[in-house]
């Protein structure tokens, strides 16, 4: 598709579905999909807002792996904005560090033919892999044991899918979409009434660069999300 329709492409979701575009390994990202989880359950909206997960590849972006540097960095402070979302610094081996998101974020894109809340839960569990339990999500093991432990998703199915590759277009496609001015960052929101937001409550600024410094909150507010999910509701 050329790079001026990607452009023009209408990422409004249908009523009672919030499009979150992400990638697993941002921590901001985290923080959002935590507080979008938790205020849907306060609010008692599980049944009538979803969330439909597409990528971000931040690799395939900057055209490097994300540095461990970088996600270290982030752990405690943004861990302080939100600490019941599970965070830890690297525990594992240093050769379990994942070298990529991309199986994990096909797996999500796989994980919709099941429906858009087994999708949801299989992005949240491998988020809490990752940032909670310092796991390799680039393993497919690790991946469908994340898949597993939701409760929710048909692992055969989903082995199936990813053996087959059927999701690994969808991945292309949100990636293509991800390098156009349309999406702005990880991660970034989009609502039935058309309007977008990315990086909802968080306002931040970096104290040196990436992988050397750390991230500066300047501004945090998680009420946002309550606004945000009783548009999409409507």
């Amino acid at each position: 598709m050329p790079a001026k329709a990607l452009a023009d492409t209408d990422l409004t979701p249908p009523p009672g579905v919030i499009t979150i575009f992400s990638d697993i390994w941002c921590s901001f990202a985290h923080i959002a999909v935590y507080r979008l989880h938790v205020t849907r359950k306060r609010l008692g909206l599980e049944r009538r807002v979803l969330f439909d997960h597409r990528a971000f590849p931040l690799e395939l972006l900057n055209d490097a792996p994300s540095p461990r540097s970088g996600t270290d960095s982030e752990v405690g402070r943004m861990g302080q904005q939100e600490p019941a979302a599970g965070w830890q610094l690297w525990q594992a081996k240093e050769y379990l560090y994942p070298s990529t998101t991309l199986p994990a974020l096909e797996a999500v894109q796989a994980a919709k033919d099941q429906g858009l809340a087994a999708a949801e839960q299989l992005d949240l569990a491998l988020r809490r892999a990752f940032w909670a339990e310092s796991r390799c999500i680039s393993n497919r093991k690790v991946i469908l044991d994340a898949a597993d432990s939701t409760g929710v998703v048909d692992i055969r199915a989903l082995t199936e899918a990813l053996d087959h590759g059927t999701a690994r277009r969808a991945l292309s496609e949100d990636a293509a979409i991800s390098a156009t001015e349309r999406v702005d960052c990880s991660p970034h929101l989009f609502l039935p009434d058309g309007s977008d937001h990315a990086n909802p409550g968080i306002e931040v600024r970096w104290e040196g660069d990436y992988g050397v410094g750390w991230p500066v909150v300047t501004q945090d507010d998680p009420a946002a999300f309550e606004e945000l999910l009783k548009k999409a509701a409507v």
